[in-house]
């Protein structure tokens, strides 16, 4: 019998285009039409519309070796070329690429003239250390503008970078740096967050120890002025590119030429590198930055928020935007530092247009209280997106409400660095937006939810997403291991018709429409239903007096698992009841929202959650306390005290009843 995931919750507002949007918008629906007509040609437009070739392609997918595809094979670009030269060359060199607010107040703006003359003059100290086309080169910086030179002058050459997190340990970064046999390690000194200097150059020093590296040399941004140890393959950065030329002839490379390595985070055991190559990889940033995010790079000013260690940061604070010739926003700093304004000050200071963002900061902001942001005049912003998991309609609506002014149309966003780009999404000047739905796949994506025997569940069900098309930005393997591969993303369903199975659950809804339920991991069964922990946790957050919510299963003798969930409660709501009487009010709400099957067997009421530096709550962590285990590794929590916090919780006297046995079937 194939099973299902069970949906429950259903949102009824829409927001469809205002004719003012629809009007000027540069995605239509004719995109939908061009791709249904001929997906592959329509890809190819794309590719000749959008990217400059050194050598025109002829051929544009090659898929008869799966899960292995090859995008325009034959054809020949330089990614950094495209990013940046050709916009100068175009006359918009005195254009503003990166308007760089650093935490500590500091800030510059980068023309394109000026970035494509850094961009040049690093990638001849690359060639000056004998970094050749094909080497693989580590990045560990602050996200600071010598990040975004450093990954384009690596592209630049022909060789391959592998950006790592600023805030991984020494021990995570020396096993990315033999995973890829890297070269050259690029650093700073340290960074800044929150209000402090950071450093960094000494978990280099430390994952580089030994002999068995094969880092030649380490270049060193001096972003701090701290003090650092000095050894003889160590070079600054700033000495280093005084001394060469600021001419650089960028040649074409094949289509298929390694672009970057990146690792997924929080996994057990060997890292996980994602390889992307450059010509389809560029095509679909390229084509969902300007489509998406409804781009007029004349006039608009965009900004995302990620860092460029993880895969968002690589694809729409570098790439995409940079081909595009947007003018973008590149910030150091914390969303809280030095007050919990900052986000917003910065937005009315550079007349910030576009936002990109994710559902976790979103929802500390509402945690903190519209009047923070109501005290900016934020009223050039025109769109707002999300991205990074799935966003629950209630900060999808406080989102739009006060952030957006209630104008401002909201993207959500799906996809993953297996994906490398935009997957779902709205297009705003089309779409009629649902709060907390992903919508529709792209123009040329080809997406299913499916039961486990790889049947399609039918709108109105919830399954388990899968791309069943190769796409431009597809990943191309794991560094080094193809029968991995293979096993972890394309054999689910059986090898004879590989489809790309994204680990995540999605519902289709009355229209037909995806909405995330989230990783299938975060499924629970709970009295023979399969219920997905993130429609619980936006009924959770649905309630006015809630921030933030996480919900576990825990083992149960009566139901198999239970509903255990972990709340943060808005400060203005916390002195008003006792805890028992909030958790009484959130479990009778969820009741009420879904059913008596996803009512919590506890609430626990918490002060923060365990998250990853990127916003990532980690909720095997919380399983563990649900569960009564000892507490797992917490090295890639952003805050280890928090777990201490936690736990503290399960001292405060019992608010549930000892039996959760208002979970029964329904």
């Amino acid at each position: 019998m194939s099973v299902k995931i069970d949906n429950l919750l259903h949102e009824t507002r829409r927001f469809p285009p205002t004719p003012e949007f629809a009007a000027q918008a540069v995605g239509t629906a004719q995109l939908y039409r061009d791709a249904a007509e001929d997906r592959l040609e329509f890809w190819a437009d794309q590719a000749r519309e959008l990217v400059h070739w050194h050598k025109p392609f002829t051929k544009t997918l090659d898929w008869t070796n799966p899960p292995f595809a090859k995008w325009f094979e034959d054809g020949e670009l330089n990614v950094a070329w495209n990013c940046l030269d050709r916009h100068v060359l175009a006359g918009n060199g005195d254009r503003v690429a990166l308007h760089f607010e650093g935490e500590p107040g500091d800030s510059r703006d980068i023309t394109y003239a000026e970035l494509t003359a850094e961009v040049k003059r690093a990638a001849n100290v690359l060639g000056r250390l004998g970094v050749n086309a094909g080497d693989r080169v580590a990045i560990y910086l602050p996200m600071i503008p010598e990040a975004v030179i450093a990954m384009l002058a690596v592209a630049r050459i022909g060789a391959v970078h592998s950006v790592i997190f600023g805030g991984f340990s020494a021990e995570s970064l020396r096993s990315r740096i033999d995973d890829a046999n890297a070269v050259l390690v690029i650093t700073a000194d340290g960074g800044y967050r929150k209000g402090k200097a950071s450093a960094l150059k000494p978990a280099v020093d430390e994952a580089l120890a030994g002999n068995n590296t094969t880092v030649r040399n380490v270049l060193v941004v001096k972003r701090t002025n701290g003090e650092v140890d000095w050894t003889e393959r160590d070079l600054w950065w700033h000495d280093e590119l005084a001394s060469v030329d600021a001419e650089h002839e960028a040649v074409g490379f094949p289509a298929e030429n390694p672009l970057f390595i990146l690792y997924t985070s929080g996994t057990t055991g060997k890292p996980k590198g994602i390889l992307h190559t450059s010509g389809g990889y560029l095509t679909q940033v390229a084509f969902t930055h300007k489509n998406v995010f409804d781009l007029h790079p004349e006039t608009d000013v965009y900004w995302c928020t990620a860092d460029v260690g993880w895969i968002t940061g690589h694809s729409y604070v570098v790439y995409g935007p940079l081909a595009n010739g947007a003018t973008q926003v590149l910030f150091e700093g914390t969303p809280d530092t030095p007050h919990p304004g900052r986000w917003w000050e910065i937005v009315e200071k550079y007349k910030v247009s576009i936002l990109y963002t994710a559902p976790t900061a979103i929802r500390t902001f509402m945690k903190l209280g519209r009047q923070i942001p109501q005290g900016f005049n934020l009223t050039s912003l025109r769109l707002l997106g999300s991205v990074g998991e799935p966003i629950n309609p209630e900060a999808w609506m406080w989102y739009r409400e006060v952030i957006g002014g209630n104008v401002a149309p909201v993207v959500d966003t799906w996809w993953q660095t297996e994906t490398g780009a935009i997957m779902i999404s709205a297009l705003p000047g089309v779409t009629t937006t649902k709060p907390g739905s992903a919508q529709v796949p792209i123009p040329g994506i080809v997406i299913d939810v499916l039961d486990d025997e790889g049947n399609h569940v039918g709108r109105d069900n919830g399954g388990l997403l899968v791309v069943t098309e190769p796409w431009p930005s597809m990943l191309r393997g794991i560094w080094g291991d193809p029968e991995r591969f293979k096993e972890t993303y394309w054999e689910k369903f059986g090898s004879e018709n590989p489809r790309y199975f994204a680990g995540d659950g999605a519902r289709l809804d009355r229209d037909g429409e995806i909405w995330l339920l989230g990783r299938v991991d975060d499924v629970m069964n709970v009295s023979g239903h399969r219920l997905s922990t993130a429609e619980i946790e936006s009924s959770l957050v649905a309630h006015p007096m809630t921030a933030e919510a996480a919900v576990v299963g825990a083992h149960d003798d009566t139901t198999g698992q239970a509903v255990v969930a972990f709340v943060i409660i808005k400060y203005s709501h916390l002195e008003e009841s006792s805890h028992a009487d909030l958790t009484a009010v959130l479990r009778a709400h969820v009741s009420q929202q879904i059913g008596a099957i996803a009512r919590p067997r506890q609430i626990f009421i918490v002060s923060e959650l365990p998250k990853t530096r990127s916003g990532k709550i980690i909720r095997r962590l919380l399983q563990d306390v649900a569960e009564g285990r000892e507490i797992g590794d917490t090295t890639t929590l952003a805050d280890t005290s928090v777990m201490t916090a936690i736990m503290s919780t399960l001292k405060q006297p019992p608010t549930h009843s000892p039996r959760g046995g208002d979970a029964a079937p329904n």
